[in-house]
């Protein structure tokens, strides 16, 4: 028989219930994570979206009703007022001593995942279950560093003179000229979801000079690796009257900023999932190496050779880690492998762009865009793309568009990173793949 809530509200999450409250009454709610029953002492350790505290419940201590009632299973949904004792050995160094427990709603007798930590199940079949999953201290963790993450990269951004825009995400074109795009009716024609904001973000530089956005891009590639995903949430940047070397810039302070954040914020996050010493400050500047550097140590210390022109595999990323494992750029790719709208350097053959890379894993990749309409066109035509099909673009151009610089990082790559995760579908509340549409 479940319980009614009625009037009762939480009074406190776990992370307030300290030994500062000794004596006073709180009312929490949330789930069991653990409940043990030794004869005349029963033991709940309650989890809410904080943490946890324990619910203690001694024969004599609390009523005898309420000591013959609780019965109860993990991940069962509850309510208890009671007053708090100070008890250093048990979560926060405090217990509850309840008055009332009220049992909301029940689960069954086996859960498909083990909810206990001792053990970690499949992924996959965390993934089935993820509702449930996301429950556990360590997706806890991981996504209360990603939160601070958030916030820290808006908060930094803010404070550079940068606003927020919302762009769409149902577009009539291939915003980069790719075929890895998804197509949708739109009405009684065919349109695609966004892969990039990257247009939309160029012409708003035109308008308020600095410019964010953090959303979702979709990317239809039939990647089955650990690091890609066909829905992707991503942070676009892009800045007027700069060019590549003042985002480099920008952009390794707002990692540093970001990272700092987290360590002051979410450092038990971090210790849980024993990555203080790991996700630490970095050195600003980031190193700096050009593409044909990076070749360089491939072959000479490596052993690797890669012409020039190619991408670099992600075996030789992983071996590079080796010898590079912190935050480090690769600039001036070849043009070839550039975007259209990638500005060329003074030698053509090189563009004026860069990737940012944390040990062997690509988060970002930027540059400084061409602003020079007739150019853009001869860029698109060089790359093979219709220069009509951009004309809704390409038009922008003849208002006064600035010098303009910008990049786009993924936010479920960095998170990756910095909670040391080996699969980046750990690092998304709940991710899309190739093979993945539910839940």
């Amino acid at each position: 028989m479940l319980d009614d809530m009625g009037n009762w509200r939480k009074t406190h999450y776990t992370k307030d219930v300290t030994s500062d409250l000794e004596g006073q009454e709180v009312i929490l709610g949330g789930w069991i994570r653990n409940y043990r029953d030794l004869g005349g002492l029963k033991f709940i350790i309650l989890q809410d979206k904080y943490g946890e505290r324990q619910i203690t419940i001694k024969k004599g201590v609390v009523s005898d009703q309420l000591f013959e009632n609780v019965k109860m299973g993990y991940q069962y949904c509850i309510m208890i007022k009671g007053k708090v004792k100070i008890f250093k050995k048990a979560p926060g160094g405090v217990e509850i001593i309840p008055d009332k427990i009220k049992t909301l709603n029940v689960t069954p007798n086996k859960l498909p995942i083990d909810m206990t930590g001792e053990t970690i199940s499949e992924l996959d079949l965390r993934l089935n279950n993820r509702a449930l999953d996301l429950r556990s201290l360590r997706n806890q963790a991981i996504f209360r560093i990603r939160g601070e993450l958030l916030k820290a990269i808006r908060e930094f951004l803010h404070e550079h003179d940068f606003t927020e825009i919302t762009t769409p995400k149902i577009i009539g074109s291939a915003t980069e000229g790719g075929t890895e795009l998804f197509p949708i009716m739109y009405f009684d024609r065919e349109a695609f979801l966004t892969q990039s904001a990257q247009l939309y973000k160029e012409q708003l530089s035109g308008v308020y000079e600095r410019v964010y956005e953090i959303s979702h891009c979709y990317r239809a590639e039939k990647s089955h690796t650990k690091r890609h995903l066909c829905e992707i949430y991503v942070l676009d940047v892009e800045m007027a009257f700069a060019d590549m070397h003042d985002v480099l810039k920008l952009l390794e302070n707002l990692v540093y900023h970001a990272i700092k954040r987290i360590r002051e914020n979410q450092f038990e996050a971090l210790k849980f999932l024993k990555m203080e010493n790991v996700t630490v400050l970095p050195e600003v500047p980031f190193p700096r190496y050009t593409y044909e550097e990076i070749l360089d140590i491939i072959e000479k210390k490596l052993d690797i050779k890669i012409e020039f022109g190619e991408d670099i595999p992600t075996e030789a990323y992983r071996k590079l880690d080796q010898i590079l494992p912190g935050y480090y750029y690769i600039t001036h790719w070849p043009m070839s492998l550039k975007p259209f709208y990638i500005q060329p350097s003074k030698d053509s053959k090189y563009s004026e762009s860069f990737d940012l890379q944390k040990g062997w894993l690509e988060l970002t990749s930027g540059g400084t865009r061409v602003h020079n309409k007739e150019q853009l066109i001869n860029a698109l035509k060089e790359k093979g793309l219709n220069p009509e099909s951009f004309d809704p673009h390409t038009r922008v151009f003849d208002f006064g568009m600035p010098p303009h610089a910008g990049f786009g990082l993924g936010i479920a790559r960095w998170l990756t990173i910095l909670c040391g995760l080996d699969d980046i579908r750990e690092a998304v509340m709940y991710p899309r793949t190739p093979e993945r549409l539910i839940p």
